[in-house]
């Protein structure tokens, strides 16, 4: 019965019930002959990981880090001069590309809870990119990392108040629960400099989206906790989307002010008529 009831889970969920150790080792397996193939035949270049080592993201590791670069150019108003904060940098993914824009008077902080994907940066793109600079830091996370009591909800981050120019999160606040948001919130208005920019993406509820996911083959987050909703109630931190009226409480409470959002087709709307899969907010320091 047991395996009958695992059988008819669909991938995702399967995928789920691993703990974070599991899911990383599931990776390398699968993708070990192809990532073979790629050494061997020197398909893959020095500064794209094995894809059995890349735990974020789906699709082309290089065009979708390039296109978040574009979306940063484009609605962030990224320069090649500034200092920038990747939270939540993964394996490089913004990293590699921005190698290729930021100038000798740009300069890059990244952090993750993953330290493989740490040390992966630190090797390949830190060596040769010195104004690159990778940390680990060892938080709890339902999804990446159950090693540590550490939450993310009484983290500081280590930089100075003022510090960037452009703050950004791609897929790390759909992974986060409201404390550790709002934490995080009040982390990047301290580090921000005056005017400064925060670009965010999230999975966020509002009628709209609503009765998209209802009618749609889009994410259908059926777990409600009244200010956030969960698509998979045992491990929580997979993904989380939260209600927009409590999100932008959080972000104006924490003196950012939101210049945009952009919804994406998560939840069932037109692809066309989006900029990308997640909800991309656009926030400023306001004090």
């Amino acid at each position: 019965m047991a395996f009958l009831l695992l059988w008819h889970m669909d991938k995702r969920s399967l995928y789920y019930r691993l703990n974070p150790e599991l899911r990383y080792l599931t990776r390398r397996l699968y993708f070990l002959p192809t990532d073979f193939v790629d050494k061997l035949t020197g398909k893959r270049d020095s500064l794209t990981p094995p894809k059995g080592k890349i735990f974020v993201g789906h699709g082309d590791f290089k065009r979708q880090g390039n296109q978040f670069v574009e979306q940063l150019k484009t609605y962030g108003g990224l320069k090649a001069e500034h200092r920038v904060l990747d939270i939540g940098c993964g394996i490089g993914r913004v990293a590699v590309p921005l190698t290729q824009f930021l100038n000798e008077h740009g300069s890059y902080e990244g952090f993750d809870v993953v330290k493989s994907g740490i040390k992966w940066c630190q090797q390949k793109i830190s060596k040769n990119y010195p104004n690159f600079n990778f940390q680990h830091i060892d938080l709890r996370n339902d999804l990446y990392n159950l090693k540590t009591k550490d939450e993310a909800k009484s983290f500081v981050f280590p930089y100075m108040d003022n510090e960037f120019d452009l703050v950004f999160l791609f897929s790390v606040f759909s992974h986060m629960m409201p404390e550790d948001v709002d934490n995080y919130l009040n982390q990047i208005q301290r580090v921000l400099k005056p005017g400064g920019t925060c670009l965010a993406t999230f999975f966020i509820i509002n009628n709209q989206s609503r009765a998209l996911m209802e009618n749609k083959n889009g994410l259908k987050f059926n777990y409600n906790k009244g200010d956030y909703a969960l698509l998979d109630e045992k491990v929580k931190e997979a993904n989380v989307a939260y209600n927009e009226r409590y999100l932008k409480n959080i972000i104006n409470k924490n003196d950012l002010k939101i210049e945009n959002i952009h919804f994406g087709f998560w939840s069932g709307r037109n692809k066309s008529d989006c900029v990308d899969f997640q909800d991309i907010v656009i926030s400023t320091l306001t004090s």
